[in-house]
């Protein structure tokens, strides 16, 4: 098991960027496989992105606006959000695995969560 915590979430406007980080607590991430999920209001949790032996891969609707990178020496996972949308308003949440079962676009996928931080963007 390994412990989440995510950062670095706001209100920002449509256009801006923020960066969000997610840190491993007291173990590194291994050989854990990372992912980044959100929840907009009354929707279902949706994939964002996630590393997968220094592979990162990407909702098709994030491409190119999102970067997710690894520091592993910190123990933490980013997600860089550039251009943003009103419609990525949403609870970020930071997710763990270190067995490779279902698609890891699933949420099921994962048995280690944050607590999410709040992403607000506002017209």
């Amino acid at each position: 098991q390994v412990q989440l915590v995510e950062s670095g979430g706001g209100l920002v406007q449509a256009g801006g960027s923020l960066r969000l980080s997610c840190t491993a607590s007291g173990r590194t991430f291994g050989n854990y496989v990372v992912g980044w999920f959100r929840q907009a209001p009354g929707k279902e949790r949706a994939f964002v992105a996630c590393i997968l032996w220094s592979n990162t891969y990407y909702e098709d609707s994030m491409k190119g606006r999102f970067t997710m990178s690894m520091d592993n020496a910190k123990s933490t996972v980013y997600l860089q959000m550039n251009s943003l949308k009103p419609e990525d308003t949403a609870v970020y949440y930071c997710a763990a695995t270190s067995t490779i079962g279902s698609s890891l676009r699933r949420t099921d996928a994962y048995n280690n969560w944050g607590q999410g931080t709040q992403v607000t963007v506002s017209t």
